[in-house]
């Protein structure tokens, strides 16, 4: 059965002349556009909390910006870097990975879910447990423990709104009355800087040229996703949970100039899909705004000026982290979780200059492999399940690649 993320009939406390927000990951790119779009519409929102791990003085100027009551650095060796910065604003500091998740469980009505990886999941549970409803920016929530995510949402009654350009585009592509007339769901990929290079292109790829990418400016983990197209694997594995709709009916096209970023068919043959700019305000925007839209700074898309509009099915002998991606998703959460946490320490491995741009995936695939024989099959009954299996995945990896780094010596 297919479902929304969020609920048709409306969200009462839009109707709040002031929403409280918390932003989590508030320096990375989707935080910033996040900021940027707080700040269009100050008189609409009072902000919380505002958190990252280790960027203390982009931190502090953003605390300051907005206005927060709270900022929470990740790394608490940087605490006191924090406090200096902020002193004599008024505003609180604290600072580690549990100081992260109590300020997740003050009360407020939106949370930006935006923590890059897998770090980010106790942190929006905390938030989901307090009432909050979630602009979800954090693929990995779903994709590490989608059921037990899902079930904790629905037992919260909380809504998860989807800010990836991708899920924010078939979000907004759903009719309400229609979701059981859904034939099928598409998320589509620019195809990333490696899109027409050969196998012996990639496999010689540095991390600054995958690092390129032609059309979003996105964090160093998400732009290496986006190189090896792993990011359209957690994609689909975000959209089978967000839309309830099974891998089969999920599916992937390669379109260079990121304008269509989503579309919906049903059983009538009409495919519904939002267009627009490259920009992350626009999802966002329409997360923190819904089931409103508000005006807002961003370009406009003029369909003249593109011309062209193309699509191709992506290449799965040069991108396969995108088979893998699949193959995970249908073999359950447990898969899905380890891909995700191999796929992280491999990300790691490529940008320290340890394994070949084409090792991320292979890397991957050998862990899968190997975890179906030592944890396959596990069920998410707790969170401390789910992290288990996380620290398995990257050990995993971790022995892997040291293997190859001594074979190869």
């Amino acid at each position: 059965m297919v479902r929304s993320p969020a609920i048709a009939a409306g969200w009462a406390r839009a109707d709040k002349a002031r929403r409280t927000i918390s932003v989590f990951g508030a320096t990375g790119s989707v935080g910033r556009s996040t900021a940027d779009v707080i700040q269009q519409h100050g008189d609409a929102f009072a902000v919380e909390v505002v958190t990252a791990q280790s960027r203390v003085d982009e931190l502090a100027e953003m605390a300051v910006r907005l206005g927060a009551r709270l900022a929470v650095i990740g790394d608490p060796e940087r605490y006191e870097a924090l406090r200096e910065r902020l002193a004599g604003t008024g505003i609180d500091v604290a600072a580690g990975p549990a100081a992260i998740i109590e300020a997740a469980s003050r009360p407020v009505d939106l949370v930006v879910a935006a923590i890059v990886g897998a770090a980010g999941l106790e942190p929006t549970l905390a938030a989901i447990e307090a009432g909050a409803d979630i602009v979800l920016a954090n693929k990995e929530c779903l994709v590490c423990a989608g059921a037990l995510f899902n079930r904790r949402a629905a037992a919260a009654n909380v809504r998860i709104l989807p800010a990836d350009s991708e899920h924010n585009a078939i979000f907004q592509s759903l009719e309400a009355a229609n979701v059981g007339a859904i034939e099928r769901i598409t998320v589509t990929a620019s195809g990333g800087p490696f899109r027409t290079a050969t196998l012996e292109e990639m496999r010689r790829a540095t991390p600054a040229q995958a690092l390129k990418h032609p059309r979003w400016s996105m964090g160093p983990k998400i732009s290496i996703d986006s190189a090896t197209l792993m990011n359209k694997g957690l994609e689909l594995i975000e959209a089978h949970h967000l839309f309830g709709i099974e891998s089969a009916r999920l599916d992937v096209l390669v379109h260079p100039q990121s304008v269509v970023h989503g579309f919906v068919t049903y059983a009538d043959g009409s495919t519904v899909a939002q267009l627009g700019a490259a920009d992350m305000r626009i999802p966002i925007s329409h997360c923190l705004s819904w089931p409103k839209r508000v005006a807002i700074a961003t370009p406009r898309l003029d369909l003249a000026t593109v011309g062209t509009l193309t699509f191709e099915k992506p290449d799965l002998e040069r991108f396969p982290a995108l088979s893998i991606a699949r193959h995970a998703l249908e073999s359950g959460d447990w898969a899905t979780n380890i891909v995700n946490a191999a796929n992280e320490i491999a990300v790691e491995a490529f940008l320290a200059g340890a394994i070949e741009f084409l090792e991320i995936a292979a890397t991957v695939e050998a862990v899968l492999e190997r975890a179906v024989a030592t944890v396959g099959g596990t069920e998410f009954a707790t969170v401390d399940t789910v992290l288990a299996l996380d620290a398995e995945g990257r050990r995993l990896a971790g022995e892997l690649i040291e293997f190859r780094g001594r074979r190869a010596s």
